[in-house]
């Protein structure tokens, strides 16, 4: 259903990775690891269709996802390696607003109830100022408790900031949705241990 063809990315001069191509099918995880600077973001951005690739296509059901484009994005949770909340919004807030633009509605008792599942019970009317680093880690990974209906989940450092617990819950959220059929993307510096019907592994340091 997510395929790539001689995906090629480049930094100025720096080719960052050429040649690249893949296949996922529902139940599949993919994943990307590899040194700071060698292009993990960019891939999974390139996925995304958020930036377009030097060379080679990114398809989605055997269509280009820039034909796509809504219809694609639809499908789609991306979490990025920055936590993208804005800090006037409280918890609760930053997440009905990132689910919205996501095409999700999500209502108060689903997003609290999130929020509680990542160990924010009580915070969820506090600024996103006031939380810690983990926290706010926490506060954006939400999204992956309301996220059961989107099929394909990009998660860019999902386990950056997070303790053991948070880990092990991320670990076990994405596992249940690769149970369910849904495919998962993820960058890691860290040893995944996901229960998967299927894995592939790209290092982009080879």
């Amino acid at each position: 259903m997510l395929e790539a063809r001689e995906l090629e990315a480049t930094r100025g001069n720096v080719t960052l990775f050429s040649g690249l191509g893949f296949a996922l099918v529902p139940g599949a995880l993919l994943r990307v690891t590899g040194a700071n600077g060698r292009g993990k973001t960019t891939l999974l951005r390139a996925l995304c269709g958020l930036v377009l690739p030097t060379a080679g296509e990114v398809r989605w059901k055997g269509e280009n996802i820039r034909a796509l484009r809504e219809e694609y994005w639809a499908n789609l949770l991306y979490i990025g390696h920055a936590n993208a909340l804005k800090d006037d919004l409280t918890p609760e807030e930053n997440l009905a607003f990132s689910c919205g633009i996501g095409g999700l509605t999500v209502s108060s008792a689903q997003a609290r109830a999130a929020l509680a599942r990542f160990g924010l019970a009580g915070r969820e009317q506090m600024p996103v100022r006031a939380l810690s680093q983990g926290q706010r880690r926490r506060a954006a990974l939400a999204r992956l408790a309301v996220g059961e209906a989107l099929p394909l989940w990009i998660l860019d450092e999902p386990f950056a900031a997070l303790d053991a617990a948070g880990i092990e819950l991320v670990q076990s959220l994405v596992g249940a949705h690769l149970a369910r059929g849904g495919m998962a993307v993820l960058t890691t510096h860290q040893e995944a241990r996901i229960a998967a019907p299927s894995v592939t592994d790209i290092n982009l340091d080879r």
